[in-house]
């Protein structure tokens, strides 16, 4: 059953939705795009000296993180392969309602939109540099086909989905990266800290987006 949830305004103007259920807001309530670029573009995408970038995204949800990508890649002329993986995809009338393209300098206003209600499971060239592959499937059952530069974690908090940052997890993503690849979050638990360290990522405490003290960006060993 998909979660009910409601679009809360945050104090950068951005939305973010909040899920009754858990308790959980999909962003930081002091900025959904201020969250967005410094975890994920910021700390995440801009830290890999390529040209050519393969992502992959756990938790799709707004499609945010993708929209910053898609605009990033553009700005700096990077190919970028996008792969997402959610289970419980927005619907469109959801989606139509958040404000993410009046903040953001968009040659298609109508992308947000685009990247939600393309079909999943089928890769989607939207640009000559940009591929997206929307995976509708429980990450807990995921198995990676291919190598990553760049894992954006993006999941609900570990105390609301504690399976999400499981080992077993970790350790799969780990073996799904290609060397020197990045994985970023937003959390900072020092218990996610050193199951990341147990799979064999090395492990950096970054300065948080506003509203959060620390990040994490997990590296893995050349």
């Amino acid at each position: 059953m998909k979660p009910e949830t409601r679009i809360i305004l945050t104090e950068d103007g951005s939305h973010t939705l909040y899920v009754d259920s858990l308790g959980e807001y999909y962003h930081s309530v002091y900025g959904a795009i201020q969250e967005s670029n410094h975890v994920f573009i910021w700390n995440g995408l801009s830290s890999i000296r390529r040209q050519d970038i393969v992502v992959l995204e756990v938790g799709f949800g707004t499609g945010l993180n993708a929209l910053l990508t898609y605009i990033s890649g553009k700005k700096n002329k990077i190919k970028i392969q996008y792969d997402a993986i959610e289970l419980f995809p927005l619907e469109t009338s959801l989606v139509k309602k958040l404000n993410f393209t009046r903040f953001l300098d968009m040659d298609n206003p109508q992308l947000l939109r685009d990247l939600h209600t393309l079909p999943w499971n089928q890769i989607h060239a939207l640009s000559d540099i940009f591929t997206l592959y929307k995976i509708l499937q429980d990450f807990n059952h995921f198995i990676p086909e291919q190598k990553y530069h760049v894992v954006y974690f993006d999941a609900f908090a570990p105390d609301k989905q504690p399976e999400m940052w499981s080992e077993k997890n970790f350790a799969k993503l780990f073996h799904a990266m290609e060397t020197e690849g990045v994985l970023v979050t937003y959390c900072a638990k020092g218990a996610i800290k050193r199951t990341l360290q147990r799979v064999g990522f090395g492990v950096e405490l970054l300065n948080g987006p506003p509203g959060k003290h620390e990040m994490i960006r997990a590296v893995k060993p050349g």
